[in-house]
């Protein structure tokens, strides 16, 4: 394997290049998420080799790792000791790097519980269209000096740069879970997830999917069953539910195989949306997945008429309208100052997250 410093100085080298000569970069780590956003476009430039944990120290619930690192070598490292990422990112039955986690700032079933990709960034470096290694923010849980850039980084989709090393915050493994399910209609199921998000139970993932509502209480084993006697339901065995929560924090089960799917994020109390075909409820009711909807479904407008926004997460898409919701004016035009700032040539991930940027 080569050493970092010299995949690194290959592509401050390609990068350099490519600014000279105008030419547009497609960042790619493990390309689980080629499919996401709008379509990508320019010369690959693959961030794979540069790999490896730099930094991790149990007791400090902080690792550092390069962009290339296996999202499975990182699991594994903080499996051994104990400790996971809460914010769950997507694996879509694949190995996606930490580059693209960060990247794309997916979030699973745990993130209105515990915080999403984000929250759990503390530092990162970016490589910019100059070559140089521009570093934010650090290892250390309070490190708050100037704008926080690491985070911004945080579902940028690689356009302000190549993200080169994260440090992210980790937790301690729960000691005691259980999952409960509940036969709620979808309306009833909000409801519920509502009133028992505001109460002090150890909630960390509610979720509907066909006509049952998904509950997952986490933490200090007398909580948990405490909380299980007080919200009654099915108890569902420990293979069952690891497999569930772990299809929809993939995005694998056979919900997901139909297209289109839309993203919708509305307010959790929103009521349900009146689109045809399947749904399925995520995050407490914050996140609702839609598949197999007509063109006509107007699937933007109910979610704006809800306080929302809708994506194209999959599925094939009108070349006049863009994958992700468009953005109001005042934030387009910070998103435009930000690329101008630290990508002016233009190179990388050009249209990935808006088209024309």
């Amino acid at each position: 394997m080569r050493a970092a410093t010299e995949v690194l100085a290959e592509l401050r080298e390609r990068i350099l290049e490519a600014a000279a000569s105008g030419i547009a970069l497609r960042l790619r780590g493990a390309g689980t998420k080629d499919f996401y956003g709008e379509q990508p476009r320019g010369e690959v430039l693959d961030l794979s080799a540069y790999q490896g944990i730099v930094h991790y120290e149990p007791s400090e619930l902080v690792l550092t790792a390069r962009c290339g690192t296996p999202l499975s070598q990182i699991e594994a490292a903080l499996a051994a000791q104990g400790q996971f990422l809460a914010f769950e990112p997507p694996r879509f039955a694949a190995d996606p790097t930490l580059g693209g986690v960060i990247a794309a700032g997916l979030s699973g079933p745990g993130r209105p519980y515990f915080g999403a990709a984000r929250d759990f960034v503390l530092g990162a470096h970016l490589l910019d269209a100059q070559g140089q290694t521009l570093r934010f923010g650090g290892e250390v849980m309070k490190n708050v000096a100037g704008f926080d850039v690491a985070r911004l980084l945080c579902g940028s989709l690689g356009i302000l740069g190549v993200i080169t090393q994260v440090s992210l915050k980790v937790l301690p493994l729960p000691r005691g879970e259980l999952t409960l399910r509940l036969e709620w209609p979808a309306a009833e199921a909000l409801q519920h997830f509502n009133r028992l998000g505001g109460q002090p139970l150890p909630l960390s993932a509610a979720a509907w999917h066909e006509g049952a509502a998904w509950l997952r209480l986490a933490g200090a084993v007398p909580a948990v069953d405490a909380a299980c006697a007080r919200i009654g339901g099915e108890r569902v065995d420990e293979r069952a539910a690891r497999a569930f929560w772990s299809s929809l924090r993939d995005l694998t089960l056979p919900f997901f195989a139909q297209e289109p799917v839309w993203r919708v994020s509305v307010p959790s109390t929103a009521a349900p949306l009146a689109l045809p075909g399947p749904v399925l409820i995520d995050w407490g009711g914050a996140l609702r997945w839609y598949a197999g909807l007509p063109s006509t479904a107007g699937v933007r407008a109910q979610a704006s008429a809800a306080s929302g926004t809708a994506a194209l997460f999959r599925g094939p898409s009108a070349a006049d309208t863009p994958r992700l919701h468009p953005l109001p004016g005042a934030n387009l035009a910070l998103h435009r100052r930000l690329k101008e700032r630290f990508d002016p040539q233009g190179i990388f991930n050009r249209d990935r997250l808006i088209p024309g940027l």
